[in-house]
């Protein structure tokens, strides 16, 4: 069955990349032989879309399951349409994650994403979940309460993304998408409120 595991590089020796859109291989493993097949992430630093495109280059090279630390929303909509079995929560080396599924070791994520929705790249200081402020004034168009002032990006454009497989596909990312920013919304209007902006 052809296995891929998300990996920080190209042998079975890597250690698991818990991020799959933005793991920097992904190694693809025969888990009768082990045999494998490294195929460097050319979404890994996608300004947005990462976890859609990765997702896309992984069902159309026939894999049957992905294994990986977490699965953002917009990833796991595209996975589980093309019908790719999602475990979470390895660890260790690509190797030890084969043998983890082998033995039924690792959770299924039927029941949906492990990692919030999110989009664009923070290097460094300034996005993220902290405490500071993020948004405005250069410091990016993060999820708000960035750790630093002024080391994000400022809002970029977003990546092209590569057209997905059907209309109802791509209805369903758009549908995706468009709940991702609102719910984002919602929380830069709660800070604001917070901060007394109303």
């Amino acid at each position: 069955m052809r296995v891929c595991v998300s990996a920080t590089s190209g042998s079975l020796d890597s250690q698991v990349d818990p991020r799959f859109g933005r793991c920097q291989y992904f190694v693809i493993v025969d888990s009768e032989t082990m045999q494998f097949e490294a195929i460097p992430n050319s979404s890994a630093g996608a300004m947005s879309g990462a976890g859609i495109q990765a997702a896309q280059t992984i069902a159309n090279k026939g894999v049957k399951v992905l294994i990986t630390g977490n699965i953002g929303p917009n990833a796991y909509q595209v996975l589980s349409s093309a019908g790719i079995e999602i475990l979470t929560g390895a660890s260790g080396t690509v190797r030890e994650a084969v043998e983890s599924f082998k033995n039924g070791k690792l959770r299924d994520a039927a029941t949906g994403p492990t990692a919030a929705a999110h989009s664009g790249v923070s290097p460094g200081m300034g996005g993220g979940m902290g405490m500071g402020q993020g948004m405005g004034s250069g410091r990016g168009m993060g999820m708000g309460r960035g750790m630093g002032r002024g080391m994000g990006l400022a809002a970029q454009p977003p990546a092209p993304q590569a057209p997905p497989a059907s209309k109802e596909q791509e209805i369903q990312m758009l549908n995706d998408q468009m709940k991702g920013l609102q719910q984002q919304l919602e929380q830069i209007k709660k800070r604001m409120q917070e901060l007394g902006k109303d």
